[in-house]
């Protein structure tokens, strides 16, 4: 299964990730901090996606109250 996925409050703007059998097996993301999200999306890759959920949510950037890891698990919610 595969979301696409509009971030709300962040640089990035769009996520699009796919999971198979509640692994996510690939993150792409357009916009934000290059370094940094490229390598959040290398790291949950083989990660069960209700895992890198609770790792992710409620993380805030500079009291925007979310983030990108945040806005990556709402995008993550829409697979489960």
């Amino acid at each position: 299964m595969t979301v696409t996925y509009t971030p709300r409050g962040v640089c990035s703007r769009q996520m699009k990730v796919e999971a198979q059998d509640g692994v996510i097996k690939s993150v792409e993301v357009v916009g934000g901090c290059n370094g940094n999200l490229q390598g959040i999306s290398r790291l949950v890759v083989g990660m069960r996606v209700e895992d890198a959920i609770s790792r992710m949510e409620g993380i805030d950037c500079n009291g925007k109250g979310t983030s990108c890891p945040d806005q990556l698990a709402q995008a993550l919610k829409q697979l489960t």
